[in-house]
């Protein structure tokens, strides 16, 4: 099966206009990598490529640091909701097994 990814996860934006876009500097936003917050692909020449959604984040990053937030608790909260993400797609599928199993209809 073939997943099309939507734009906004196309990592096609480069580094220096993901920080015109933000406000942060480049150096920031490496802080951010390092500290396991934003994950940017590669290109070919080792440049950073970054999705919408990753500016989207940062900018998430950047108010929650004006906030005083801690990046260590920025990154338990973000592995916190991926923890529950992954809990609930497992819940969906099993739904959709037993229903499946016992020609149960979901109810709209």
């Amino acid at each position: 099966m073939h997943h099309e990814t939507s734009y906004k996860e196309r990592k096609v934006i480069t580094i220096g206009v993901v920080s015109e876009l933000t406000g942060l500097s480049e150096r920031q936003i490496r802080y951010y990598e390092e500290r396991k917050l934003i994950f940017p692909e590669r290109s070919p020449k080792g440049n950073r490529k970054y999705s919408f959604l990753d500016v989207e984040h940062l900018m998430d990053i950047a108010n929650k640091r004006e906030e005083g937030v801690q990046t260590f608790e920025i990154r338990q909260e973000m592995l916190r909701r991926k923890r529950k993400q992954e809990r609930n797609g497992r819940k969906e599928l099993l739904r959709g097994e037993i229903n499946a199993r016992f020609g149960i209809q979901q109810s709209e």
